[in-house]
Order: C-alpha cells, then sequence, then structure tokens
C-alpha cells in the first residue's frame, strides 16, 4: 500500500551485507596494501586520511541509497525494493594507482605529492559524474538496453567471476564448500537451521575450514584499534589543483569521470530491469557528490553505483544492507581492524557470493531483454573481454618483471593480436555499448540508427576516448588527440555510410 511505513531491515538484509562488505572490504584491502608497497605512503595518510575519507562518502551515499529504496517502496506500495549498492569503484581504484599516484611518485619520489594529485583526480571524477547527472537522462533513453546490460554482463563474467573463481580454485578445501552452501541458498532457496542466512552460514563454514586445515596459522589473535576521525584536507587539494602537473593526468581524469557516469547509468538500467525503477538525476548526482566529499576528506579514490543490484534483489536484501554495510565500513575505516577482520576471516569464506552476483549479472542481461536481441548482448561482451585479456597479459609480465613498454609488441603478433586486444580494451565499456547499439538497430532494421551509432563510434576515436592508446612505463595508456584513432575513425566512417545507404534502400523500396 502506498505511503505505508516499511521496516529499515529485514532477515535478507544480512545475506545482501555480508556480500556488499565483503567487495567493499577488498576495495579497502588493495587502497592499503597498493598505498603502502607502490606509493609507499606512510601510514599515517593511508589511515589518518584515505581511509577516514573514504569512510564519510560511503556512509553517506549507502544511507542516502537505502533511504531512496525506502521512499521507491512507500510511492509504490511494494516491500521488496532494494536498494541501489555502493563503494569504491574497483576500475577507477586501478587506474588511479597505476596511471596517476605511481607515475608521480616515480617521478618525483614524494608520496604525499601524489597523494594530493590523487586527491584532484577523485574530486574532478565527482564533478563530472554531477554535471553527468544533467544529461544521463537522455543518454539512457536512446540507449537499447541490450547496450546498457551487455556492457555489465561483461564486466562481470570477467572482473567479477573469472577473478572470484580463480580465487575459490586456487584455495579449494577453503572455499568450495561456502560456494556450494551459497548455490545452495540462492539457486535452490534451500533454507538453513534457524533460517540463518546462506550468506552467514557460509561464511561460518569457510572460516572454521580455514582455521580448522592450519591456513590461518601465524594470525595475529589480538585486536587492535587505531582510532581516527575524518580531516580536512581540501588544502593539499587546492594546492595541487592549481599545480599545472596534473594538467598531464587529464588523459586518465576524463575517461574515468565519463567512465563512472556511463556505469552508474548500466547500473541504475539493470536495476529497472530487476524491478527498481530509480530517478536517474538524484542517483547520480549523490553518486558525484559522494566522490566530492571523499576528496574533501583525505580519500584518493572515487565511490559510484556499484555492479551488483539485480543479484543482491535475488536475494532478498531490501533498504537495510546497504545501511549496515555504510556502518561496519565506517568501524573498519574508523578504527584500523581491516587487518583485524582478515585475520579472523579469510576472504574464500565469503567471495562465493561475489561469484553469484556475477552470475545474475550475466543472466539478467539475456533475460532482460528481447529475445531477438540476444546477438546483440553477446556482441557487447567482447570488449570486456579483451580488457580481462589484456590484465592477464600485463600481469604475467609484471611477474616477470617485464612490461609490455619494455618487450614491445611484436613478440605478441605471431600468436596473439595484441594490437588489437589493446584498441579494443581502450574505451571498452563505450565500445560495448556501440556494438550493442549497432547490433540491436540491425536486428530492428533500423539503419539509420544503427548509422547515428557508428557516427558516434567516429567521433569517440578521433578524440581518443576509444581505441587510441600508447604503450607508457605505467603501462598502457589512452592518446587523447586530435584523430588520434585513424584506422577506426575511418572504419566507422564507413559503417556510417553503409548503413544510411541501406536505409536510404530500404526507405525507397517500401
Amino acid at each position: 500500500m502506498a505511503g505505508a511505513p516499511h521496516p529499515w531491515f529485514v532477515r535478507k538484509d544480512l545475506d545482501g551485507f555480508f556480500g556488499l562488505m565483503i567487495d567493499n572490504l577488498i576495495q579497502l584491502i588493495l587502497i592499503v596494501s597498493l598505498c603502502r608497497e607502490l606509493i609507499h605512503l606512510p601510514d599515517s595518510y593511508i589511515f589518518g586520511r584515505i581511509l577516514p575519507g573514504a569512510a564519510i562518502s560511503i556512509l553517506l551515499g549507502n544511507f542516502f541509497y537505502s533511504w531512496q529504496a525506502r521512499q521507491l517502496a512507500r510511492e509504490t506500495g511494494r516491500e521488496d525494493v532494494t536498494a541501489l549498492p555502493y563503494g569504491i569503484n574497483t576500475v577507477s581504484l586501478f587506474a588511479y594507482i597505476f596511471f596517476i599516484m605511481l607515475p608521480i611518485y616515480q617521478e618525483t619520489k614524494d608520496p604525499v605529492w601524489a597523494w594530493k594529485v590523487g586527491l584532484v583526480a577523485c574530486f574532478l571524477n565527482g564533478f563530472i559524474e554531477i554535471v553527468g547527472a544533467f544529461i544521463a537522462e537522455t543518454v539512457r533513453r536512446i540507449t537499447p538496453r541490450a547496450a546498457l546490460l551487455s556492457a555489465l554482463a561483461g564486466i562481470a563474467i570477467t572482473f567479477i567471476s573469472m577473478d572470484f573463481s580463480f580465487r575459490i580454485f586456487a584455495q579449494p578445501l577453503i572455499a568450495m564448500l561456502p560456494m556450494a552452501l551459497i548455490f545452495l541458498s540462492y539457486f535452490s532457496h534451500q533454507r538453513f537451521p534457524l533460517a540463518l542466512p546462506g550468506g552467514l552460514v557460509a561464511i561460518i563454514v569457510g572460516t572454521a575450514l580455514a582455521w580448522g586445515l592450519g591456513a590461518m596459522s601465524g594470525k595475529p589473535w589480538n585486536v587492535g584499534f587505531t582510532l581516527a576521525r575524518p580531516v580536512y584536507s581540501g588544502g593539499s587539494l587546492w594546492e595541487a589543483l592549481w599545480h599545472p602537473a596534473f594538467l598531464n593526468y587529464l588523459s586518465v581524469i576524463l575517461p574515468m569521470g565519463i567512465f563512472n557516469v556511463v556505469g552508474s547509468l548500466q547500473n541504475i538500467e539493470s536495476a529497472e530491469a530487476a524491478g527498481d525503477r530509480y530517478r536517474t538525476f538524484p542517483s547520480l548526482m549523490a553518486n558525484g557528490i559522494g566522490s566530492v566529499v571523499a576528496a574533501l576528506f583525505g580519500s584518493a579514490f572515487p565511490t559510484t553505483i556499484y555492479i551488483g543490484h539485480p543479484g543482491w534483489k535475488r536475494l532478498g536484501a531490501r533498504a537495510g544492507y546497504s545501511a549496515l554495510n555504510g556502518i561496519f565500513i565506517t568501524f573498519l575505516c574508523l578504527t584500523g581492524t581491516i587487518q583485524t577482520v582478515l585475520n579472523f576471516i579469510p576472504l574464500e569464506a565469503g567471495i562465493g557470493i561475489l561469484l553469484y552476483i556475477g552470475i545474475i549479472i550475466v543472466a539478467q542481461s539475456f533475460q532482460e531483454t528481447p529475445k531477438e536481441h540476444a546477438l546483440a548482448v553477446a556482441v557487447g561482451l567482447f570488449p570486456a573481454l579483451a580488457a580481462w585479456g589484456l590484465l592477464m597479459v600485463e600481469t604475467g609480465l609484471k611477474a616477470g618483471g617485464k612490461t609490455l613498454y619494455e618487450i614491445g609488441l611484436a613478440p605478441f603478433a605471431q600468436s596473439l593480436a595484441i594490437h588489437g586486444m589493446i584498441s579494443l580494451e581502450r574505451g571498452f565499456i563505450f565500445t560495448s555499448m556501440i556494438l550493442a547499439s549497432i547490433g540491436v538497430f540491425l536486428i530492428e532494421r533500423e539503419f539509420f540508427r544503427a548509422a547515428f551509432w557508428s557516427l558516434a563510434a567516429a567521433l569517440f576515436a578521433a578524440i581518443g576516448i576509444i581505441h587510441a592508446y600508447e604503450l607508457t612505463p605505467g603501462g598502457v595508456a589512452t592518446r587523447f588527440s586530435f584523430f588520434a584513432a585513424p584506422e577506426f575513425v575511418i572504419s566507422y566512417l564507413l559503417l556510417f555510410v553503409l548503413f544510411l545507404a541501406v536505409g536510404w534502400w530500404e526507405s525507397r523500396h517500401k
């Protein structure tokens, strides 16, 4: 009934909380380890500035999206509304570390200066998201659902499902039984004794296995607290903002800001496909404000609407799981207890939940689009697969102490079309949307609209948003310039002419 009160928490919120919490926890662990090992940032900045700043952003964002879900439930009279998930974006995290903070540290040997420029990047990312909120609904209206969902499915297959599958099969004695318990709960809807949530049962069993098998031996039992409070870091941000050095990194900041806007759009569309229609403008505005607040209080990593809403919805999570996640992550960030949690609970105990989320996203991209659009959804998967493949190549080279920059592309040419892989990887989320959109309109025989998307692709390639790259000591970097990827500009213009010609021919012979 519309207007009726809805509870803040339901029992199934615990399942959603455990999954989202583990995902957020992984991001925080990456921040701590990468800032320590690569940037050599002092712990006083990691635990005293970055984590408290992230805590404010994550808490405010999770509370907003929890409130937003309750408002939608009140307006519609439904009891099954699920909040949009929210946290630090993994892709942005790696981009900011490897393409902004690490090059600055290598050049200046000043980790604090690298952190300050990271604040500028996070702040500008939030600003781009705020601006994007004003035009996002228009973009969403002209983009087929298959294009929005297939890009998410590609990310779900690669950066979620494949990654966590590897982690599970690397530690089968610890991780496979918890995974099976999660599948029993979420695939079969099997009830457990005392009506315990499946995610909680899996974490308990996985933790018991890890300790029983000695995998946690050597972990300290002591619980350490290092209380921290958020510190306003606007002075450091403004100092770096007015320094010309950060202009060198706009080639990373700009596409990542656009990437997060488009990614959030896709997640909002994914939520609507699952049954929860959220207004685009407030959702994206809160997203951008969260990143701006994070930067002002010391975090160099933007927050964004997460992938995974349909999965949490299938688990039965509603509004409360988001608020619980915000409270718990804030507690970890402000007390320095991240390492303590990991000393007691292995990640393998809960990552089966995240594998399930990836599976749901992939399934949704085919189930919630017209059956005849399945071909377009499949085409949209390829760019994310290229991005994941390139990550595997670079990871393998780094393990051997080499980089693509040092080796060059020639050794790969015979067995792997490395140039094509990198070209498809650059701006892959946009390429995925473009290819899937073209596919949808070809299936629907709307040739002029397919031509429009081909022209858009040519423009994107011309300024370097897609396909244009160069090898740098820090890795593959996007090349922004006029006519940045000429081969692709010409190729997409040829598609534009072809589809226009076919559309004209069809219109004349109807």
